[in-house]
């Protein structure tokens, strides 16, 4: 899928050393195993050294995984949230490898609870593995990492967007993943020149084991695989230290690599995808390869739309409208709602390339459904 001109023809990151947090399993492991095929070092820093009831691999077999794909490991156990585990790692892998050259801070915790439903254990689980981690994890590589030709750090945390949506129902959640980018923000300021410092997120969401626990059973054909992660992350790993302090969007980036082909990423290809956390459509349409008038009318229609949960199983049906949706379908559905983020909203599954957002829908509706807003978001999340 990716063409001869790309980054991924070359190996650019053979003999680079790479510390990876929570690397055993998921997106971790797919980033190092992409880094592997260069003939990389990889440092698995991840804490699962014995198999886990539930969770697929260990540090072991990620490690036979990654020497099988043409890389180097060394199986690290590290508790991101117990420093003197950090340090021990860091000090082994400059041991054995001679330096780290580039920092993935992708261990994280989450629990997507509200205020009174989050247990303290919980809120200090993400703190400490998702903010206090990371934070102290590039404390410990920085020394090395500034003695590299080419060094990175990359964060796998999502563009700060200070919508009131992405706070609401899982506010110690957001809190600790934008700790992390803001850890983004001020050590690629810090260390301007010497450390490139950057943050990936993806446009959709990403089959993994956690994924499953969150979804419950069938949720894997709606996500995309750990494969468009590591992709991403490799263009940015190779890229000069000058490209510093950006928020990037995994299909963003690889579109404007040259990909075209996105079926390959999909689980089940052609099957309507979930988009991620923490995107509105207006924060990536401008960089989306469409026409200026057609960035500028999304971004418009999507600043006017109300908070909350409408909005938010709006920002869902959004993802899920397809080619194949109109075809089968060839209505167009407007919905008078009352109630908290209620309104006028539509469903085009008539125009071409269908549509849904907020006000009239931009030709005549075949049904108008009116309702309370909390009977809507029930009917569309299957309760």
């Amino acid at each position: 899928s990716l063409p001869s001109t790309s980054p991924f023809t070359f190996r650019k990151l053979a003999g680079c050393t790479l510390f990876i947090t929570g690397a055993s399993r998921g997106i971790g492991k797919a980033i190092a195993l992409k880094a592997a095929k260069d003939g990389a070092n990889i440092v698995i820093a991840a804490k699962t050294a014995e198999p886990h009831p539930t969770l697929p691999g260990t540090i072991y077999t990620a490690a036979e995984e990654i020497e099988a794909a043409g890389g180097k490991a060394l199986p690290c156990v590290v508790n991101v949230r117990e420093e003197q585990q950090i340090i021990n790692a860091v000090e082994k892998a400059v041991k054995t490898f001679g330096g780290i050259d580039i920092l993935v801070n992708n261990a994280s915790a989450i629990s997507l609870t509200g205020t009174l439903e989050t247990a303290t254990k919980k809120v200090n689980l993400m703190m400490d593995v998702n903010v206090r981690g990371t934070y102290l994890t590039s404390k410990a590589c920085l020394p090395h990492l500034r003695k590299s030709k080419n060094p990175h750090i990359l964060n796998l945390s999502p563009p700060m967007n200070l919508n009131p949506m992405w706070f609401k129902n899982h506010c110690a959640y957001t809190i600790s993943k934008y700790g992390m980018s803001m850890c983004v923000l001020g050590m690629a300021e810090e260390f301007r020149g010497e450390v490139a410092v950057n943050a990936l997120w993806p446009k959709t969401a990403i089959h993994t084991a956690a994924m499953d626990m969150l979804g419950g059973a069938g949720i894997e054909k709606q996500c995309r695989k750990t494969d468009i992660l590591a992709d991403a992350a490799y263009c940015i790993l190779t890229k000069p230290k000058t490209f510093t302090g950006n928020f990037i969007i995994d299909e963003v980036l690889l579109r404007e690599e040259g990909v075209k082909d996105f079926d390959v990423y999909a689980i089940a290809p052609g099957h309507p995808l979930i988009p991620d956390f923490f995107l509105d459509e207006k924060k990536i349409s401008g960089s989306q390869q469409e026409g200026a008038d057609g960035a500028k009318a999304k971004t418009e229609s999507a600043a006017a739309e109300p908070s909350g949960p409408v909005a938010e199983t709006f920002r869902v049906i959004r993802g899920a409208v397809s080619e194949e949706f109109v075809r089968s379908t060839r209505g167009v559905f407007q919905f008078e709602l009352s109630g908290d983020g209620g309104g006028t909203w539509y469903i085009d599954l008539k125009s071409e390339g269908g549509s849904a957002g907020f006000g009239k829908p931009p030709v005549a509706a075949d049904v108008v459904m009116s309702m309370s807003s909390t009977d809507f978001v029930k009917m569309f999340t299957g309760e």
